[in-house]
């Protein structure tokens, strides 16, 4: 015969039979609970990381300018890249203020300009505008050297190139410079704007109108053969297409009025273009008869179709590499 189930106290099977999958469901929340609980931590520590890493950033950016205002005391003159780095440049390419002929009277303005920036007096941006080759760039040049010739290191004016295509990061250079104690020129050679390039919006606010405005230590010398730094037909473009044609030229044309100081340069004439020849070989021991000087400076410069200093300049290189002079000074 079959025995017969045992018995057991009221209730008791059921209970067991019960308790084991709460047990099993019990230990399932407890594991979740433990990944959760050990995630939590991972993530805490992954934001503190990021944050550190911020600060450290910031910090290190902050840094930078100091070891910047430490290394101008390196050169004269530095040359600045968008990424955030100043080269310095041990010898500038330049020629002496005294032998740029036929610009008198730009060169009295800007030096007076110049020289009171430097001792720290109120002073214009300038833009040398006008017909190429005339020495406009050749006297920012001439003019930084001749200001720092009887100064003390502390006390020189710093020259800073900037170029044309960097001109965005302009106010990321001024944000630099502006906690030093040293004075600078800050220079873009043959600046001017094309077709649909915002970048001049940059520029008109480092000039004027923004919050910081200019730091008093920096002055802006630009150079263009455009006297509104803009093609005439993109001026000629905005006032045919715009709705209010007077706005549209006038948002433009207003970048050339931040800058206080105008020079035009025009084209020299044939006297000017030969005392330009003859200062040149006066300096640098060229000597030749001045009748054939200056026959073959006129014949040199109806071959290239146009009078100026750089005209000049190159008849005077090849003069003086056909007779084995060296052009030393330079």
């Amino acid at each position: 015969m079959p025995k017969k189930p045992s018995k057991s106290p009221a209730g008791k099977g059921p209970r067991t039979l019960a308790r084991k999958p709460a047990r099993v469901a019990a230990k399932r929340p407890k594991g979740a609970v433990a990944s959760a609980s050990k995630s939590a931590p991972d993530l805490s520590q992954e934001r503190i990381v990021r944050a550190l890493e911020t600060i450290a950033a910031h910090l290190a950016a902050q840094g930078k300018p100091a070891d910047e205002r430490e290394s101008f005391k390196q050169a004269d003159a530095y040359v600045w890249h968008p990424d955030g780095r100043l080269a310095a440049v041990p010898r500038v390419s330049r020629v002496e203020l005294f032998l740029l002929k036929g610009v008198d009277r730009m060169r009295d303005i800007l030096m007076e300009n110049t020289e009171r920036f430097t001792n720290g007096l109120p002073a214009n941006n300038a833009l040398l505008w006008g017909a190429r080759g005339m020495g406009k760039s050749s006297l920012v040049k001439a003019a930084h050297a001749s200001i720092n010739a009887n100064r003390k290191a502390a006390d020189k004016l710093k020259l800073i190139e900037i170029h044309r295509e960097d001109i965005e990061s302009l106010p990321a250079l001024m944000e630099q410079l502006r906690a030093s104690s040293f004075r600078f020129i800050v220079f873009c050679d043959d600046l001017s704007f094309d077709g649909n390039d915002a970048s001049y919006k940059s520029l008109k606010a480092v000039l004027e109108g923004g919050i910081e405005g200019r730091p008093e230590n920096v002055i802006l010398y630009a150079t263009s053969n455009r006297r509104h730094l803009l093609a005439r037909e993109m001026i000629e473009n905005e006032r045919s297409t715009a709705i209010n044609p007077g706005e549209a030229v006038e948002e433009k044309v207003s970048l050339s009025d931040r800058f206080g100081l105008w020079l035009g340069f025009h084209r020299c004439s044939q006297d000017e273009y030969l005392a330009m020849v003859r200062g040149y070989c006066s300096h640098f021991g060229i000597k030749v008869d001045d009748e054939a000087l200056e026959r073959e400076a006129l014949e040199w410069s109806t071959t290239r179709g146009s009078r100026s200093g750089r005209v000049a300049w190159q008849f005077v290189q090849e003069l003086a590499g056909r007779l084995g002079v060296k052009l030393t000074g330079t």
